[in-house]
């Protein structure tokens, strides 16, 4: 059997008549308390603008999703052609053949030179 309960909103529970199921409960409405409409309208005021809430949520969800998924394939298709151009660049090296290294190395002989020379002229 069902434990009565009493709230202070003026709602009391009784078990469901014998025979019945057990299961059950009846709600008997305290005549004191008559604002219950008032204030069963105000749930369900805040029950809609929780479902409006939710629905907004849901909704931008679905849009950072979609937002990110292109961002997604934007950044593979970058890569891509980054990986594609890299490899062609290799190509070139390979084929044409590099002296960048001896051209940077002559360079970096001039430069010194050049400090050396204008430290000697410098000094007089």
């Amino acid at each position: 059997m069902a434990a009565s309960y009493r709230s202070r909103q003026g709602l009391s529970t009784r078990p469901a008549a014998v025979g019945g199921n057990s299961d059950e409960i009846q709600l008997r409405i305290d005549p004191i308390h008559a604002d219950l409409d008032e204030e069963l309208t105000g749930l369900h005021k805040q029950v809609r603008q929780l479902r409006d809430v939710a629905r907004e949520i849901e909704s931008e969800a679905k849009f950072q999703n979609d937002f990110l998924n292109q961002l997604q394939m934007t950044m593979i298709k970058a890569q891509a052609g980054v990986k594609n151009n890299m490899r062609r660049l290799n190509k070139s090296i390979i084929r044409e053949g590099s002296n960048h290294v001896m051209h940077v190395v002559l360079f970096a002989l001039l430069c010194f030179f050049v400090v050396y020379l204008w430290s000697k002229f410098s000094r007089r």
